[in-house]
């Protein structure tokens, strides 16, 4: 049987250590702060929302609402982000994506200050990710990854870690972070030759690839650290993650569950960037 590595205890820790950071901020005079910009009601969004106040309410990070009906025009979202990028108080933002049809998301995207840009959806924050710099900060599920390698122990130096999933929310970013731990990265995608045959040959294998349930027993091997960041819904209804578990988990030597896993560690992450964010203005 596989070791389960749950997210639910690596948030606990995160937000110990986050605890302390916040209290030492706010014995210099700052009360780090959060901003969250919602347009419209998405039953996704409002429940991140919840689920981010309370992490945030928990670590004691305050948070100030910026709501805009879902028909806003997108002159009067980039004043919100003007507000945002130009109110010291304020260290971190949350822009909720995707935003309604009638706004250019790229516009809005990089008019974000990359030092305020908290969940990484900037061309400023990529560009940190891939320089190594602290330059913004990394897409929040991409980092939560590595904060569960990191408390579980592996040293990743040397290691065969495979990648599947391009993309810029946790593909790409997870590899270069991957890269930055000195592990050897490989990233498969919809063009990759025999994907079970390099996903065989990981000794971390992280798997983003957007589709229940599509890595069985045929892509693993004994051993293996299996990182799973798919959140679906099976036909019965119930979250489920990329990865089968109940065929994979009997083989490799180690798997986050979903739910229970990378999930529960993301707005940690978040709020753990509002807190570094705070942190760096106030040096």
């Amino acid at each position: 049987m596989a070791s389960i590595l749950s997210g639910k205890e690596v948030a606990a820790a995160l937000t110990d250590a986050l605890v302390q950071r916040t209290e030492a901020l706010k014995a210099k005079g700052v009360s780090p702060t959060l901003a969250i910009v919602r347009v419209g009601e998405r039953e996704d969004d409002l429940s991140y929302e919840r689920g981010a106040m309370k992490r945030c309410e928990k670590i004691g990070v305050a948070v100030r609402q910026f709501l805009l009906p879902a028909d806003t025009t997108q002159e009067a979202l980039l004043d919100t982000i003007r507000q945002v990028n130009e109110d010291a108080g304020i260290h971190g933002c949350l822009l909720f994506r995707p935003l309604p049809k009638q706004i250019d998301d790229e516009v809005i995207r990089q008019a974000l200050a990359p030092e305020k840009d908290v969940d990484g959806i900037t061309d400023g924050s990529l560009a940190g990710v891939f320089a190594g710099t602290e330059h913004g900060f990394p897409p929040c599920t991409a980092q939560a990854c590595m904060e569960i390698l990191a408390h579980y122990g592996y040293d990743l130096k040397g290691k065969r870690a495979v990648v599947m999933g391009r993309s810029l929310v946790i593909g790409k970013p997870v590899a270069m972070m991957l890269l930055k731990q000195n592990a050897t990265v490989t990233i498969c995608h919809t063009r990759t030759v025999d994907m079970p045959a390099r996903c065989k040959e990981a000794d971390v294998l992280v798997v983003a690839a957007g589709r229940a349930g599509v890595v069985d027993a045929s892509y693993v091997s004994p051993g293996q650290v299996v990182v799973d960041v798919g959140i679906n819904v099976n036909a019965e209804g119930k979250l489920c993650g990329d990865v089968a578990f109940d065929q994979v988990e009997p083989v490799v030597g180690a798997i986050t569950p979903v739910p229970g896993g990378v999930g529960s560690v993301t707005t940690c992450v978040l709020v753990e960037h509002v807190v570094t964010a705070a942190e760096r203005a106030s040096r």
